[in-house]
């Protein structure tokens, strides 16, 4: 507990000492396993994206086939609003 609370007020030049020494040693042991643990959350960062834009794609392909099926039933499509006019011309007769 001594050495955290030499590091943690300031420290003396052996605790600072000692810190860099055991940085220095234990760093290069330690690059390999860190080296794996940074790749693997990589790759889970990587395919985690991928996944979401996926399922986003999914959602909005959903939402706009929705939005096209909502937009048929209100309101028949313009071909047949001019097929069907709303108020009947009389034909007229050559005769009158």
């Amino acid at each position: 507990m001594a050495l955290f609370d030499d590091i943690l007020s300031g420290g003396n030049w052996v605790t600072g000492l000692a810190i860099g020494v055991g940085a220095v040693i234990i760093l290069p042991l330690a690059a390999p396993i860190l080296r794996s643990l940074v790749k693997t959350a990589i790759k889970g960062g990587i395919l985690s994206y991928q996944g979401a834009a996926g399922l986003l794609e999914d959602i909005g392909d959903l939402v706009a086939e929705a939005a096209a099926e909502t937009e048929g039933e209100i309101s028949p499509p313009a071909s047949q609003r001019m097929a069907h006019p709303a108020g009947r011309a009389q034909p007229r007769r050559s005769g009158d």
